[in-house]
């Protein structure tokens, strides 16, 4: 049965055509003082509180009752318990989706057609370690005698650069677009970086072209093609090809073919990360998300049954740190014609103090929002965060962030939101 055929579907629906204009958060605020009670939840994970307020959405207790009514009617709790056990959930594909195993700390068998993948899958994170290690160390040395100081999944790399001591610098080539990879190789010393190629097949077109770039330019220092081996290293199953490129197949890091693109920070594709931040930090990205164990969608327009939908299958997610997305698009969000849902992800405490932390206030006018908040950007908690993933200031607010004391002067969400980070930010 479609969605749009669902009668959970279409009680929500027509309760929405009736209802929905007539929602407003600061009347639902003023009405309900517990809203934000009802409408937060906090996670207590092994590194800190996760502190979720989703109270400024324009929904109601009736709306949660259909939303999650309709959940259960279109099979999400089934689809998980599929996933966690190996089924082969992708149907274009006729693979299972298995991001989960990459992430099982607890080491609990999971199979694929009758075999368990998790030796497997400790094997490479050994592997991993193993060469982190060596190359962390400076145990792992180039042509020329030298210590590896550069490499070359960005996103994590930038949120953990506090945790980036000791580790090299890393460098992210992904277009195909030769000016990048120009001025990046500009900045390098061949004899003390590392390439790290990822593709699974190895014959990416924009992946091997890049590769192919970086060998040349490689080699006009090095002068010995035997010396590839000692600055490439593959993230591939494809080991005729990685050894015809030049690099030593030891070198040579598999995932598998249960682990989707979007997933792939989990497995051998993560090892720039490791590198950057220490395998020890990167098994706390592990630990995080292993304990958070949540579920993305691809929002595709065609069902598993092969018929188009007639409905919006999944929101854009994009984002910026800070103020960086001020001029590009925080005026839509804020004062445009589309009704354009944002969340905000707050550390209690900040990895670069400055100036008193000044807070910004966020958002005025019955837009829906929601506040993730935390005590500390670790790994673990990066980790966590991944898989569940204005110019005026807040004159009132700024001053009650300074002292300890509980505030009870604002709605029920600003109130629960100021508490959360003063009992978190010491």
């Amino acid at each position: 049965m479609g969605l749009s055929s669902d009668p959970h579907f279409q009680k929500l629906e027509q309760w929405y055509k009736s209802k929905a204009g007539n929602l407003n958060m600061r009347d639902m605020f003023d009405a309900d003082k517990d809203r934000f009670s009802k409408f937060s939840t906090t996670l207590e994970t092994d590194d800190g509180d996760i502190l979720l307020d989703y109270s400024k959405n324009l929904v109601n207790e009736e709306v949660m009752r259909m939303l999650l009514a309709m959940a259960k009617s279109r099979g999400v709790e089934e689809a998980r318990d599929k996933m966690f056990s190996g089924e082969k959930i992708n149907f274009t594909e006729g693979r299972a989706v298995l991001h989960i195993a990459l992430r099982n700390r607890s080491n609990t068998p999971i199979n694929v057609d009758g075999q368990d993948v998790m030796p497997e899958v400790n094997r490479v994170l050994d592997k991993m370690k193993a060469f982190c290690h060596k190359v962390r160390s400076g145990e792992w040395k180039g042509f020329s005698g030298k210590a590896i100081t550069d490499v070359g999944p960005l996103m994590v790399t930038e949120a953990l650069k506090p945790y980036s001591k000791g580790g090299p610098n890393v460098w992210f080539v992904s277009n195909i677009d030769g000016t990048h990879m120009t001025k990046t190789l500009a900045q390098l010393n061949a004899e003390t970086t590392l390439f790290i190629i990822a593709s699974k097949t190895f014959t990416t077109q924009e992946t091997i072209t890049n590769a192919e770039s970086a060998r040349d330019w490689f080699l006009q220092t090095a002068n010995d093609q035997s010396a590839v081996a000692k600055h490439f290293v593959a993230l591939s199953t494809n080991a005729p090809k990685v050894q015809a490129f030049g690099i030593d197949t030891n070198n040579m890091f598999e995932f598998w073919d249960w682990v989707g693109g979007r997933y792939s920070l989990w497995s051998a594709i993560g090892l720039s990360i490791a590198l950057h931040i220490g395998f020890e930090n990167f098994e706390q990205l592990l630990a995080g998300a292993h304990w958070m164990g949540d579920m993305e969608s691809n929002g595709k327009y065609i069902t598993k049954d092969g018929a188009r939908v007639n409905y919006h299958t999944g929101p854009i997610v994009w984002g910026e740190p800070g103020t960086n997305g001020q001029h590009a698009f925080y005026q839509l969000i804020h004062q445009g014609t589309r009704m354009i849902p944002a969340d905000f992800l707050i550390p209690a405490q900040t990895q670069h103090p400055i100036r008193d932390s000044l807070h910004h206030k966020v958002f005025q006018g019955n837009k829906p929002s929601n506040s993730i908040v935390f005590k500390k950007l670790s790994p673990f908690m990066l980790g966590a965060l991944v898989v569940e993933l204005g110019k005026q200031l807040a004159k009132a607010i700024e001053p009650e962030l300074r002292d300890s004391s509980e505030v009870h002067t604002h709605d029920s969400s600003t109130n629960g939101l100021i508490n959360f980070l003063k009992k978190n930010s010491a």
